[in-house]
């Protein structure tokens, strides 16, 4: 942390020997900025200077005044998206340029390992076609920017980063956020405007990680005290990565947040769904958009092994949905088929193409109005019992369900309460229903689907969107 603190002194000790005016941390060549929108150009100064911003697509000056600590902001009218190059130069008397400056859609990416987890993979865990995706990164060039804040910590909120945009390459791709890549490049292929990725993700870090002193002090369970944070595992501290990875990025202007993180409150899930919402709306707060969309991924399959977590991964599961019910303007992608056997103790799947896509196409549909791709997986809707078998009724919004053979991922249990695998499954055309038995389980009065930790399902709807996991029941004990 002190290596990382220094470099950032070091930056930001460098810009002002050529320069009085400090732009925002995000603020740097090569960036994009949110069509269409006032958007925020913002940095530091000397208290009371003038400060005057001038983009190159419509040359007009726009002025404001440091404050008191330094600090100044503007609101920019930007132009819609576009391939054509910009700059914007600002000054207090010593005027700056930042060159090759983009207009287009603007996310924000964030999480823990699975979100951070770039193109080149971690060690061990391969990312499925990512150097494939890396030897052809030129090709998005002029269409996505992406800037990834350092993994840091700070016990007091901190107003600087140091990283700067960066224009895909076979030199730069590696270490981009691959779910975040593939989002993007999809973004920025259907809409045909340039994307721009502040990746800031911190694996193994917990939703506690991301929220402020003011919302944890709420929390009983959760101690500030320095010493006690200290003694916590690195990774999941609560408050340090919220003021050293968003605090500084706050201010730019994002058109949303996409999300993969949950891993590590497997063990509390009880607690999750509260504290995902309030943390969504703190960021949206901070940022000051209003509520812009925010999607998540519910985590993938995988067999946890401390006793603390085992067995808890599906109600975790629950606790993405209850949240997103709680969250406005809203929506989360199923991955549960996205893993392979191999990958039962991996908890970091390499594909992650899939994910991306599906969290693009969620975007495409709900955010820009695409509605020719397909957002909503199928779920649950109800179930009976019926001779020995559940029949389980599917919502499915999109073209039905497109499988009907080797369905796999049902559970039966009768009134011992212990799950046995279906041996039988099948479509009832006429009623849009699952019949699913096992012959271990002559009487049931619960099913489930994909309802363990480790559990991929077989069951598809339009597009391929895999069936949501889900019990039946209310029975809190864990089956793994």
């Amino acid at each position: 942390m002190k290596k990382a603190i220094i470099a950032i002194a070091a930056a930001v000790m460098s810009f002002s020997l050529s320069a009085k005016v400090i732009p925002g941390p995000l603020i740097s060549d090569n960036m994009v900025l949110q069509q269409n929108t006032d958007a925020r150009i913002y940095g530091k100064a000397d208290p009371g200077s003038k400060i005057t911003v001038t983009p190159s697509w419509n040359n007009k000056t726009y002025t404001t005044h440091t404050d008191r600590a330094g600090q100044w902001s503007v609101a920019v009218e930007t132009p819609a998206g576009g391939y054509t190059p910009y700059s914007i130069t600002i000054s207090d008397g010593e005027p700056v340029t930042f060159n090759n400056v983009l207009i287009g859609e603007v996310w924000l990416a964030s999480g823990q390992s699975n979100m951070e987890m770039p193109l080149k993979g971690f060690p061990g865990c391969c990312t499925e076609g990512g150097y494939d995706e890396i030897a052809s990164s030129r090709a998005y060039s002029d269409k996505v920017r992406f800037i990834t804040v350092p993994r840091t910590q700070s016990y007091e909120p901190v107003d600087t980063i140091d990283a700067s945009w960066t224009v895909p390459s076979p030199e730069t791709a590696p270490q981009y956020s691959a779910a975040a890549w593939h989002y993007a490049t999809r973004i920025a292929d259907v809409l045909d405007i340039p994307v721009g990725i502040v990746s800031a993700a911190y694996g193994g870090a917990k939703v506690e990680s991301w929220m402020p002193r003011d919302l944890l002090i709420k929390y009983p369970d959760v101690s500030l005290d320095p010493k006690d944070i200290d003694a916590t595992v690195s990774y999941h501290r609560p408050m340090l990565m919220y003021n050293a990875m968003f605090n500084p990025i706050d201010n730019y202007t994002y058109k949303g947040i996409i999300w993969y993180q949950g891993c590590s409150n497997v063990a509390t899930y009880n607690t999750y769904a509260e504290r995902l919402a309030a943390m969504v709306k703190n960021w949206r707060d901070n940022i000051g958009l209003g509520d812009i969309p925010f999607y998540a991924v519910e985590i993938a399959p995988y067999q946890y092994g401390d006793p603390a977590e085992k067995g808890r991964a599906p109600f975790l599961r629950e606790a993405q949905w209850e949240a997103i019910k709680m969250i406005p303007n809203s929506d989360m992608i199923t991955i549960n088929d996205l893993v392979k056997p191999f990958e039962r103790y991996n908890i970091h799947p390499g594909d992650k193409t899939g994910a991306g896509h599906r969290l693009a196409d969620l975007a495409l549909n709900k955010t820009y109005g695409k509605k020719q791709f397909l957002a909503g997986s199928p779920k649950y809707k109800s179930h009976r019992f019926i001779d020995g078998a559940a029949w389980v009724a599917i919502d499915s919004p999109n073209d039905g369900i497109c499988r009907n053979y080797d369905i796999k991922g049902f559970e039966l249990a009768g009134p011992d309460k212990v799950f046995h695998p279906a041996d039988s499954v099948w479509l009832h055309w006429q009623t849009n229903e699952m019949v699913v038995s096992s012959k271990k389980v002559p009487d049931p009065v619960a099913v489930r689907y994909g309802f363990r930790d480790f559990l991929p399902g077989t069951l598809y709807g339009g597009n391929y969107l895999p069936l949501i996991p889900f019990r039946s029941d209310d029975w809190d004990t864990p089956t793994d």
